[in-house]
């Protein structure tokens, strides 16, 4: 494996027992930059709407420049909430509300909080998260974990 990856995989995960409400999740700072914004929506998301890829489009719908849509959003909090409790860990639900939007150049801070921890039918636990950018707040939402 390239050297460059092992910042970005995880290997071991939390321990149920190791998880308590209340806990919070150590905040990540990911730099958005035209790339993941375009990559993001059409390939990755297949959204080819034109505010995500085409800047002068952005401009005439009132926006600064291209910015994140919603799946790729989706896709970075999901990455949040499973890197931190690792690979024991499946992602049952996830649901969150886009606030102001995200654009190149600036950097997105996520952080999150366990705000319930159950076993029933199987170890649980939900999260709740919010993403900000120098804007201000880019989404908030929920999670919850089963431990598989």
């Amino acid at each position: 494996m390239a050297t460059w990856m092992k910042d970005h995989l995880k290997y071991d995960s939390i321990a149920w027992e190791d998880v308590n409400e209340g806990d919070e999740i150590p905040s990540t700072v990911r730099p958005i930059d035209a790339t993941l914004v375009v990559m993001g929506a059409v390939a990755a998301s297949r959204d080819v709407y034109p505010v995500h890829h085409d800047v002068e489009a952005a401009k005439a719908a009132g926006a600064p420049d291209i910015f994140l849509n919603i799946l790729t959003t989706n896709g970075l909090m999901a990455a949040f909430v499973t890197n931190w409790c690792g690979p024991d860990w499946d992602l049952r639900s996830i649901s969150l509300k886009l606030l102001i939007p995200a654009f190149p150049g600036q950097k997105l801070t996520t952080t999150g909080t366990v705000t319930r921890k159950y076993d029933d039918p199987v170890p649980s636990i939900e999260v709740e998260f919010t993403a900000e950018t120098d804007f201000g707040p880019h989404c908030k939402g929920s999670a919850t974990l089963t431990r598989a």
